[in-house]
Formats: C-alpha cells, structure tokens, sequence
C-alpha cells in the first residue's frame, strides 16, 4: 500500500471538522477534489473510512485505525522537518541556476518555492534555457547548477539524475484524439496546437522534431507558461504536448485528457549539472543536495508521481 502524506492530512482535517466540505477548505482543497482524494484512500485502504450520519461523518472502525497512526506518522514528520530544519537554516548565500522550462515548470519552481518559504537566508537566480547550452554555460561560470534533459557530460562537471519527465498529448475531452491509448508527435502535428512562447526551451525542442518530421506545427497561440496552455487546452483551442506532472489536477477533475505519446524522445531523462566538488563552495553542494533529495523530486526520479 502507498500513501500520500497530504491525503492523511485531509483525512484527519475531515474527522476533526466532521464535514467532507469544511475539512477540504481547511486543507485549501475544492470538495470535488477532496472527495476525489478520499475515496482513492479509501480504495487503497480496502474498506470505508467513514459513515455519514446526521450528526456528519464519523469514522469507521476502518477509520478509526488510519485516525490513530495518521497522527503518530504526521508528527513524526513534523518532527523530522524540525530537526532538519536546523541545517537548511543554516546555509545563508546567493545560487545561480539554470533549468530547461520542462524542469523549470515541473519541478524546480515548485520544489525551490517549498525551499525558500522556509530559508530565508538563500537568494536563487533563476533563468530559463535550452538543455543543450546548460552544461556549456555551467563550466563557463554563468550558473553554479543546472537542470536540463540529457545534459552533456563534459570534463570537470558533476552529473546526477534528477528526474524522469514525460511529454504526454493534452487536448480537451471532445477532441478527435482524445479517444486515443497512445499517439505519435506525426499524429498529433496533424492538428492546432497551442505552445509555449518561441523564446521558450519547449517550443524549440517540440518545433526541431516537428522538422525532423517535415511536417509543419500548427500552432494557433504561443503563450508563457504551462498553466495558460492548459487553460487553452480546456476551452477547444488546439492540442499540446506538456509534461505529464502539470497535467495531474486538470486530468483528474476530467478537463483535458492526457494521452502517452509513443515517440522515444517523449520519455526523457533530466539531469542536474554542477562544476567539479574541487571547484564549488560548500553552499553549492548542499543547494543541489537539498534539489535531489526533494520527495517529489525523488517519486519523480524512480518515475512516479508523487
């Protein structure tokens, strides 16, 4: 069995409130998707958690169990990112990072953002930029880290995987290939597509294997991030190709479909790049640790998803 840490949170915030509603409020959840995540509970635990009764939602004997060790287990955690908190407060300085806008949007924004609302002492330059400059401009000294998809192996440079990202088809849940189990990029350049901006690390990686292809991308709008692709997506625009990771609230409340893309390149392997341990600070070592060990980043590295 797997259990997500923030599902036993909603759970337990539903018992204290006795109410489905108020307990998905306090966890800043939609009902719909609280509902969505009890029941996968439920599912994974094989039995009903709760009973509704006038009174609201009391626990089962099910129920009642989870209640208990759900408790033990958070505050274990708690207790965890405490004692660990000490050493993350303790790194005080200034990182340069590059990412390709796949792991800039996927992973890195949400794992930096959870690092730096707690760590006040770290400042973090962050830029976009194609995966095939980034291990180039890391042993130039323009970044101390980077972030990118099959990243160079180049003398003096330390590699590590970061994760695995998959490029999946989105369109919306009357598009002619939303009934579809698998498509090619041929497949899907046969309709309009919305993409990221032409500046964007995506749009160029999508647009040189639209190329190798020889045929044209249709594109109908170029926007800034994945969130205004999705939304393009939702309301009939066009198609897009996005990571797998973005896609997993839109996907679940049953807005776009997402569709496995056969292509090879579709699967790719992220990798984190810094110079050599004899060239780096002690801040840079521990930074790109902090990066690696991230859980999500972890789940994401054995090609789940967290």
């Amino acid at each position: 069995m797997r259990y997500e840490l923030k599902d036993l949170r909603l759970f337990l915030a539903i018992v204290q409130a006795q109410n489905l509603s108020t307990g998905a409020e306090r966890m800043h959840m939609t009902a719909s998707s609280a509902s969505y995540r009890l029941k996968n509970l439920e599912y994974t635990v094989g039995s009903a958690l709760f009973l509704r009764t006038p009174k609201g939602m009391i626990p089962t004997p099910a129920g009642e169990v989870l209640t208990k060790h759900a408790k033990k287990l958070l505050a274990e955690v708690e207790t965890m990112h405490a004692e660990l908190s000490h050493y993350a407060s303790n790194l005080r300085g200034s990182i340069r990072l590059l990412a390709n806008s796949s792991a800039l949007n996927s992973f890195i924004i949400p794992s930096v953002t959870r690092f730096l609302t707690s760590n006040a002492g770290i400042d973090i330059d962050l830029k976009e930029k194609e995966s095939l400059t980034i291990s180039h401009a890391i042993v130039e000294g323009q970044a101390d880290i980077g972030v990118g998809a099959d990243l160079e192996q180049l003398p003096g440079l330390m590699r590590e995987l970061y994760a695995i990202d998959r490029l999946v088809c989105a369109v919306f849940p009357d598009h002619p290939l939303a009934s579809a189990t698998v498509v090619s990029f041929e497949d899907v350049l046969a309709y309009d597509l919305v993409s990221m901006d032409r500046s964007s690390s995506n749009y160029n990686f999508l647009a040189n294997h639209a190329r190798l292809a020889g045929i044209p991308m249709k594109t109908r709008m170029h926007v800034h991030n994945f969130s205004s692709i999705l939304y393009m997506v939702e309301s009939g625009v066009g198609a897009a190709i996005v990571p797998a990771s973005v896609l997993e609230e839109a996907e679940r409340n049953r807005r776009v479909v997402a569709i496995p893309m056969a292509d090879s390149w579709a699967t790719r392997h992220l990798y984190l790049v810094r110079a050599g341990a004899s060239e780096q600070n002690e801040l840079v070592r521990e930074f790109a640790q902090i990066l690696l060990n991230d859980p999500q980043i972890v789940a994401a590295r054995a090609g789940q998803q967290y």
